[in-house]
């Protein structure tokens, strides 16, 4: 086949590729290493996206800086790129001005978790309706390999040569106990299940929480000699144990260890919004007009 052709057959394959509609095809090709995780999270996102049938003209996804936090970039909905760690409160900002737009971040663990860990853990704390979505790819993936807070015990990072010596953060534990109402965990390999858990944190209200574990497949690999990013994944996929419901507490992520995944918190409360809207009718009576739409049965908050 001539270049001539394959890139004719190429251009057809894009043109009627079923996600197209929901990616800016003009920033293709994306900027992720080969067989890194992100990519299939993009893809899963964008398939709950469909069965979910969400309105994107009232989805708004935020990230903040890193190798994930370029996803809002190549999604064809309203983003924003914002600055480091404060992904969340932007995405805060945008819940309280219009509490009927569906707000998604979706960024990595250092963003999140180091630099913005005191934005996730209040807004977890408030039971905020917002829905975060954190590739772990247990390192700094996009600024020079630096250990970061998900990086486990003994691991070789650029700022730690001769392994980390620091306790990372369990995620889901991190999130469950600040109040978090859904606390999922999968593999970027384990494709249906992740998609699932999209389709529920889509319909369900209150701060939910998805991390996907992405290991990263060029800097974490190669300083730990473990292979090409599909083995590192593949190991992970085949290492993991689903225990649906299993207690947050034990839910460490070790060196080249076993780690367990699934949903482990899945329940209904009410969120900062239907709070406040309850506080502010009691003190003010008919005066005050609740603000955004009220949940079916919303009487008081318990």
């Amino acid at each position: 086949m001539t270049k001539t052709a394959e890139k004719a057959v190429e251009e057809k394959l894009m043109k009627d590729h079923p996600l197209e509609p929901y990616l800016r095809m003009d920033r293709i090709p994306h900027i992720w290493c080969p067989t890194c995780g992100i990519g299939t999270v993009v893809s899963c996102f964008i398939q709950a996206v469909i069965e979910t049938a969400t309105d994107v003209d009232k989805l708004c996804i935020v990230s903040g800086i890193g190798c994930t936090a370029r996803v809002p970039g190549y999604l064809k909905m309203d983003s924003y790129h914002t600055t480091h760690g404060r992904s969340i409160a932007f995405a805060t900002g945008l819940k309280l001005a219009n509490p009927e737009l569906e707000v998604v971040v979706i960024s990595g663990d250092g963003d999140l978790i180091a630099i913005g860990g005191n934005h996730f853990i209040h807004a977890a704390r408030r039971n905020l309706d917002i829905k975060v979505i954190c590739v772990n790819n247990f390192i700094y993936g996009m600024t020079g390999g630096q250990v970061a807070p998900t990086t486990p015990l003994t691991a070789n990072c650029s700022t730690t040569p001769y392994g980390n010596s620091e306790t990372p953060f369990s995620l889901p534990y991190l999130a469950a106990s600040c109040g978090a109402t859904y606390v999922a965990r999968w593999t970027s390999l384990h494709i249906r299940r992740m998609t699932r858990a999209f389709n529920e944190v889509l319909r369900k209200r209150g701060f939910s929480f998805v991390e996907v574990i992405a290991p990263c497949s060029t800097l974490y690999a190669r300083r730990n000699k473990l292979g090409t990013g599909l083995s590192l994944l593949k190991y992970y996929h085949d290492n993991s144990e689903i225990a649906h419901g299993h207690d947050v507490k034990d839910l460490d992520i070790g060196y080249q260890e076993k780690i367990k995944v699934g949903k482990f918190i899945d329940e209904d409360k009410p969120t900062h919004i239907d709070r406040a809207n309850v506080w502010h009718t009691k003190v003010f009576g008919d005066r005050y007009n609740w603000y955004g739409p009220k949940p079916p049965g919303m009487e008081e908050a318990k």
